[in-house]
């Protein structure tokens, strides 16, 4: 009976689903739903358009389902909503360590805003400087993710590594002898 009664209203059951993954989708962006839902939709919206019922009908939905997914996922990606090839898209607050920024809004202790260069798919991110001031369109580092809400950055021209410390020790003491 029920099977009957979906099987009947394949079309309405098709696009009613597709809707709700649709608008799912604004809860859980990543093209999880999306896809799927548009998928359904169109397919649904076939069946309604086709006055052929049965097995045939049944099967054109199927093509238009598999077609329609693989052109809402080729022109999701090609849009570059997750960043292209996913190189673009961060797994989590740990990915964000070391990654390059460029400041968007001045950057101090207390407040300010970067744009990370592979951020995802929301690359704005709450920043807050290791110590004094960064101006704005100034390149820095994520120093720590905080937990991916607030980034604790430092500027290029502050950051020291192991090399750039022996490199300063190198040209301190080439120095001193080249005084003595």
């Amino acid at each position: 009976m029920v099977v009957d009664l979906v099987f009947s209203n394949l079309p309405l059951v098709l696009t009613l689903v597709g809707a709700g993954l649709i608008m799912a989708e604004a809860f859980a962006p990543g093209a999880h739903f999306f896809v799927v839902g548009v998928a359904l939709f169109v397919a649904g919206l076939v069946g309604f358009i086709l006055p052929i019922g049965g097995p045939l009908s049944l099967f054109i939905m199927s093509l238009v389902v598999i077609g329609t997914a693989v052109a809402t996922l080729y022109g999701y990606r090609r849009m570059d909503i997750w960043g292209g090839t996913g190189e673009g898209k961060t797994s989590d607050s740990a990915s964000l360590r070391g990654q390059v920024a460029r400041v968007t809004e001045r950057v101090t202790p207390t407040e300010g805003e970067v744009k990370v260069s592979e951020g995802g798919f929301n690359p704005y991110y709450r920043a807050r400087s290791v110590d004094g001031e960064i101006k704005e369109g100034e390149e820095v580092i994520v120093i720590d993710p905080g937990g991916g809400n607030v980034l604790t950055v430092e500027a290029f021209a502050n950051v020291k590594d192991e090399i750039d410390r022996e490199l300063e020790r190198d040209q301190e003491v080439s120095e001193r002898g080249s005084a003595e």
